[in-house]
């Protein structure tokens, strides 16, 4: 089924632009909410494919561009990790309007670090999944460490990531070095599955192992052997949409006596 184009109010006022993947003959069991890499967007390869994965076990899926990016209105300048969290509240917050509350947050690279710091505002999220998701948010920036010097001195500094420029606030760097996710980790209350893939050279193997650690269980971690950290080939992102949609029906059968149950 092609997916359908809707727009929601971000945290901080801006229309975001989003996508909703549903099952092609039948009513979603339950709904996911998809958070996309830093500096990507809903479109990348992998939220295209995982979401089509997890609608074709069906689960209805809601991917979209944090403000600033994609097709989303806002000023990328404008915003920080704290403020991608909020659009993931928003987000939920639409999809609980439009359809129906997400039941499983789903989020890679640093999405994955959002949605664990995201999901103890999301009360109706019953499972969560990470995909090459570094421990600590601050991790990403080792992708402008040369030009940090100049953030701090200027308060802002044009960076090259992926090809394209992005203006980094000093704001931003710092609402990512005060963010600790250890502590948001070992309070998620969630059952918690783990991609990651054992060669990733962006987010290394060690990240997952920090926080696997930190987490309760239930947590499960799946290796995604050979996977590039984009997860640019459909048969990664679709293997690990399957594996996600099998683990979390597990926690959001229509039946709540039929879900998994996890410590409270």
């Amino acid at each position: 089924m092609p997916a359908e184009r809707v727009t929601f109010e971000g945290s901080r006022g801006a229309r975001l632009a989003a996508r909703i993947e549903t099952p092609a003959d039948e009513a979603p069991r339950a709904w996911a909410l998809f958070a996309h890499c830093f500096t990507c967007s809903k479109d990348a390869r992998a939220a295209v494919h995982l979401s089509r994965a997890l609608a074709g076990r069906g689960f209805g899926v809601l991917r979209f561009d944090f403000t600033g990016l994609g097709e989303s209105e806002g000023e990328f300048a404008d915003t920080d990790f704290s403020s991608d969290v909020d659009d993931l509240v928003a987000a939920a917050r639409y999809l609980a309007e439009a359809q129906e509350a997400p039941s499983v947050l789903v989020g890679h690279s640093l999405g994955g670090a959002a949605v664990l710091k995201a999901a103890a505002r999301i009360p109706e999220a019953r499972a969560v999944a990470t995909l090459g998701a570094p421990a600590e948010a601050s991790h990403v920036l080792k992708h402008v460490k040369d030009s940090l010097e100049e953030i701090e001195a200027r308060g802002e500094a044009t960076v090259t990531l992926g090809g394209r420029p992005f203006p980094i606030s000093r704001a931003f760097v710092r609402d990512l070095r005060e963010t600790s996710m250890q502590k948001a980790i070992a309070a998620l209350r969630r059952p918690l599955l783990l991609f990651h893939s054992p060669v990733d050279a962006v987010v290394g193997i060690e990240n997952a192992a920090r926080i696997f650690g930190w987490a309760r269980h239930p947590k499960s971690f799946v290796a995604l052997d050979g996977a590039d950290h984009l997860l640019l080939e459909e048969r990664d992102a679709h293997f690990a949409g399957e594996v996600l949609a099998a683990w979390a029906g597990r926690y959001v059968a229509r039946d709540r006596s039929l879900a998994g149950s996890f410590p409270e």
